[in-house]
């Protein structure tokens, strides 16, 4: 009977027993929410377009934007078991991007790989946003990583929005030996607005190491993805004869990796750091509107929208 009465007591402890750390950690505080400070630093983006007439040069004409500029926004995740969905939406806090705008023409027919027009100008970043949702799986487990170790399938979406103003310019010519003086363009002389979408799949990989001396937690991630793009593009020549307007439409591919640092600060409070870069190239059509001129046509000849955005995130997360 002691025995029996022994076996039922032990039984009912275990039963009632806390969860080991890690797993109270997911069962209290499955929710964070982080704030995050982001910086661009050697990113653009760009398109093109050729001469769909002869002798049919491509490029005709390329505009570069400049994208170096600090941003800020949330990101807010909810941690299951098994797998987690994450938000994030950002926004621009720079009211100008570090660089100029470069604006190429090669329009020379009797000589079309000579550049002969090149401006450069500043740009005004307004209000522009950048928003990502993903969810992912915990497989680590299933293919027998050792502990530690975090291995997740990602399934996500990206939408981007740039509104860029080329504004203050000047011009001048390329072309060796012309004397021709650089001309001023003062005020705004092109107005961009430009949006891509992104549906991206790819793999998240984690490491984080047990009882780190001095910090609560000490973790590497990484990220690599690839997305189907969709860009769409405005450009509104201010400078041109009329209200000339040039629209692309294009599709393509998106490579995206991630590497980051998270420090635990207490058992909610982490502060994370991490270094990020997105290549985007889309080709497609390019239309011209310029019903003061009585223009209207598309072409797809030497089209291509392209950007290359590099960045570091500081942030600062609280679990609960």
């Amino acid at each position: 009977m002691n025995r029996l009465l022994a076996v039922l007591i032990l039984s009912a402890a275990i039963s009632v027993a806390p969860a080991s750390s890690a797993e109270e950690e997911a069962s209290i505080k499955p929710w964070s929410v982080e704030l995050r400070v982001r910086q661009y630093f050697g990113s653009h983006t760009s398109y093109e377009f050729g001469n769909p007439f002869p002798p049919y040069q491509a490029p005709l004409s390329r505009l570069e934007f400049p994208l170096n500029s600090w941003w800020a926004g949330v990101e807010l995740k909810r941690s299951f078991s098994r797998f987690s969905v994450g938000l994030e939406a950002l926004r621009n806090l720079s009211d100008e991007a570090d660089g100029h705008f470069k604006d190429s023409d090669w329009d020379d027919e009797n000589k079309p790989d000579l550049k002969t027009i090149y401006s450069l100008s500043s740009t005004r970043i307004e209000p522009s946003y950048s928003v990502r949702g993903d969810v992912d799986l915990k497989i680590a487990d299933w293919v027998g990583l050792p502990g530690g170790f975090d291995l997740r399938p990602v399934l996500g979406f990206r939408w981007q929005r740039h509104t860029l103003v080329a504004h203050d310019g000047l011009q001048v010519s390329p072309v060796p030996g012309d004397g021709t003086p650089p001309i001023s363009l003062p005020g705004d002389g092109i107005r961009f607005e430009q949006t891509y979408y992104h549906t991206f799949l790819g793999l998240k990989m984690a490491y984080e190491w047990d009882s780190p001396r001095y910090v609560s937690k000490l973790g590497m991630r990484m990220q690599l993805d690839w997305a189907y793009v969709a860009g769409d593009n405005e450009d509104h020549h201010l400078l041109r004869v009329g209200r000339r307007f040039t629209y692309e439409k294009t599709q393509g591919d998106g490579w995206h990796t991630a590497l980051g640092l998270d420090i635990g600060l207490t058992r909610q409070l982490s502060a994370n750091l991490e270094l990020d870069y997105l290549r985007q190239d889309t080709t497609g059509s390019h239309r011209l509107v310029n019903r003061t001129l009585g223009q209207d046509f598309r072409f797809h000849h030497g089209v291509k929208v392209w950007s290359e955005q590099a960045s570091l995130t500081l942030g600062l997360k609280y679990a609960f």
